[in-house]
């Protein structure tokens, strides 16, 4: 008989369920979106009842007029981070609408936290380098100050893929990659710090219990199993986050093995044995799914949203190509090396830590009469690159880094794309069969070692079927090592205009 795995990627535009073999190939995915929604400043929420909807309807179509459903044995979630979903202790859903990751409401509650700890330490101790008040321990006191009925009925307050873990075994728990991202864990000691909850206010009892990525937390309860069209016997691991399960994915089991995520926020990620924690760059640190190890990450935040900024202002003459973004491509391959110099800065959406300033801004500089329109786009995506080398070499300066490098997201399926990044990385950059499907990939590896489909995580690397590799040019990486330079000067200067104007009333 056949063993089939059901994978769940439980991102923040929606959810992709997917079906994997017992031997880890992907046999068939769906795709269901759901909405974020603003309302307020510096709001970002979701309703966990539309990741639910979003579950069963992609499980349902997924399982349409095929024989899958009566051999699948074991199901996992990969989830969006940072999230907070308060359980009350009958088992109800205390707010309609949570704050996501890139909620920033708890601005004061960690401002409030930091007056009665070092920055430093906390940031050293957790590896917390995103700006701190998108971490759920702030949340967590917003929600106390502010909802304190809410803070009081609270048995548990759980992640993203935990919610839909309670719904499927009405198991409340999470895992140690999920725990390592609420900014009162401590990495090393793989636990929650309590000096830090103290300080925070919030009581130790209402955090669920950390298990192990491939813990088998129980099975799809009957009635669940009936709405999704189930065995009631099929197994649901603990699953992870979703940088550690896309890592799993990309194939970062072993020490040193990194990967560049290619989306609309992009990031270049590395596993390792000790934490990568950097009190100037600030790369940010989640637990790995495998024990012991952890995923160290920089990150820049408007890589694909600044691409996607382009073709909608610049190259709105472009909208009605059939692949507008291959047109695009097509277009900047015709510029040169150096886009006629023109230098574009991505910070579309503000900085990170591995800028001078948050306040930066994207910018071209340089710009004259005679450039193109093949100018602006090969300087936007020249720009994006040489963003995520910096971001690179942040990680390179502690960590030795192989030679080649895999591309996963939506942009590594260009080959100019990937022949830039060859040239500004100096690396070979490696497209696989895994594509946008690393995080998928993690999280049905999870279910496959928790349900003894598979004995470890070595069968991973050994999925990826290379489709392409291009190696750096010398003379291309050379002449971008010299405009390299001249991007991390404009970048200095930008975050002090930024500061600037920030400060000025208009």
């Amino acid at each position: 008989m056949s063993a089939y795995i059901l994978a769940y990627d439980l991102g923040t535009g929606g959810v992709k369920a997917s079906i994997y073999s017992e031997s880890g190939t992907s046999l068939a995915e769906h795709f269901e979106p759901y909405d974020t929604s603003y309302p307020g400043n510096g709001y970002h929420e979701q309703k966990p009842a539309d990741w639910w909807k979003a579950v069963v309807s992609s499980t349902k179509k997924l399982l349409l007029n095929n024989d899958y459903a009566k051999d699948i044995v074991c199901t996992a979630v990969s989830g969006h981070s940072l999230g907070v979903i308060p359980i009350g202790k009958d088992g109800t859903l205390l707010m309609d609408s949570v704050p996501i990751w890139s909620d920033t409401r708890a601005l004061e509650q960690a401002q409030e936290f930091f007056k009665n700890t070092s920055y430093p330490d906390w940031y050293l101790a957790t590896g917390s380098g995103f700006p701190a008040h998108l971490y759920s321990i702030f949340k967590l006191m917003w929600i106390k100050q502010f909802l304190p009925s809410v803070y009081r009925e609270t048995d548990k307050f759980i992640g993203t893929k935990d919610y839909i873990n309670f719904l499927l075994t009405g198991k409340l728990c999470t895992d140690f990659s999920y725990a390592s991202g609420s900014g009162a864990y401590e990495l090393t000691k793989w636990k929650y710090k309590r000096d830090y909850l103290e300080i925070a206010g919030i009581d130790s009892e209402k955090l669920p219990e950390i298990l192990p990525s491939t813990e088998i937390i129980g099975t799809i309860l009957p009635e669940v199993a009936r709405e999704l069209g189930l065995r009631p016997s099929v197994k649901v691991a603990c699953g992870g986050v979703d940088n550690s399960c896309m890592a799993l994915g990309a194939g970062c089991v072993v020490e040193g093995k990194a990967y560049t995520s290619l989306g609309s926020s992009s990031w270049i990620a590395v596993s390792g044995y000790q934490p990568i924690v950097e009190i100037i760059k600030k790369p940010y640190v989640f637990a790995h799914c495998i024990p012991g190890m952890y995923i160290s990450s920089t990150a820049i935040f408007s890589a694909g949203s600044s691409f996607r900024w382009l073709r909608d202002t610049v190259c709105r003459n472009l909208l009605d190509e059939k692949e507008p973004y291959d047109a695009m491509t097509l277009l900047a391959s015709k510029s040169v090396i150096g886009a006629n110099k023109l230098l574009f800065n991505p910070s579309l959406s503000g900085g990170s830590s591995l800028d001078r300033s948050p306040n930066i801004r994207g910018a071209f500089h340089g710009l004259r009469l005679g450039h193109t329109q093949s100018d602006l786009i090969r300087s936007v995506m020249e720009g994006i690159c040489l963003n995520l080398r910096i971001a690179m070499d942040v990680m390179a300066d502690y960590r030795q880094l192989t030679d080649d490098m895999l591309i996963v997201g939506g942009g590594g399926k260009s080959p100019f794309w990937r022949s830039l990044f060859a040239d500004i990385y100096n690396k070979n950059i490696l497209e696989t069969n895994i594509g946008q499907d690393a995080g998928s990939l993690g999280a049905a590896a999870l279910a496959a070692i928790g349900s003894g489909l598979w004995n470890d995580f070595s069968i991973i690397p050994t999925l990826h079927q290379e489709k392409s590799r291009v190696m750096p040019t010398p003379e291309n990486n050379k002449k971008y090592e010299v405009i390299l330079q001249l991007f991390k000067k404009l970048a200095a200067i930008e975050a002090d205009i930024g500061d600037l104007i920030e400060g000025t009333d208009w």
